[in-house]
């Protein structure tokens, strides 16, 4: 995984500041996967706050060249990425598509919605990384359609190990906005959080599949 550490102090500050982290150590969220979580993050509200959805799409499209080069297409993860990855590709002046984890069950059943040729290189938009799966299965999407996978740029990862085993096994290179470590560290430093529930939240991740209160 790779990341920048300024960005990734003020990617997540403006984060917690607009409440797309949420840090409930006293009362855990239940993820669809059945985890129990002290922390909920929600990207898609970066949407509704312009100067802090600019500042995302700029470090995106300046550290996508920067990280693989230009790409020929930019590719959002469906739902969560659309909208971001839209307007990374619009700075980039580049084609846009967007991919399912898994086609559609009805009507052209596509996994990739835009114009896409085979051979074309790609880097892959994503608002969040827990394991992994759901987002290489998007890879693996694109790459059946025929695409190059330069790599993928997620906003915030959680830095699961797991996930790290599964983009190395995907040959996937990773770079993210920001991270839970660096979340962590700016939570206690602005107060956003106690000692104590910093405690809680770094046992959980070490083993968020088991965790509880």
């Amino acid at each position: 995984m790779i990341f920048n550490k300024n960005t990734a102090e003020k990617t997540a500050e403006l984060l917690l500041q607009i409440n797309a982290i949420k840090l409930n150590p006293g009362n855990p969220f239940t993820w669809a996967s059945g985890w129990k979580s002290p922390i909920y993050c929600d990207n898609r509200l970066i949407l509704s706050f312009p100067a802090i959805r600019n500042y995302v799409r700029d470090e995106f499209s300046k550290n996508i060249e920067k990280q693989f080069g230009k790409p020929d297409v930019i590719a959002g993860v469906a739902t969560g990425a659309i909208g971001i990855g839209m307007l990374v590709a619009e700075s980039m002046g580049l084609p846009f598509v967007y991919v399912r984890p898994e086609p559609k069950k009805h009507g052209r059943q596509n996994q990739v919605e835009g114009f896409l040729q085979k051979g074309q290189s790609v880097v892959i938009i994503e608002d969040l990384i827990s394991t992994g799966n759901s987002s290489l299965l998007a890879v693996d999407g694109l790459r059946d359609a025929g695409a190059v996978i330069k790599g993928m740029a997620a906003i915030f990862t959680y830095g699961f190990d797991v996930a790290e085993e599964n983009f190395k096994n995907s040959k996937v290179e990773l770079y993210t906005l920001s991270n839970y470590q660096n979340l962590l560290n700016l939570a206690v430093a602005k107060k956003y959080i106690t000692e104590e529930e910093e405690q809680t939240l770094r046992e959980w991740n070490g083993s968020p599949a088991t965790w509880s209160v």
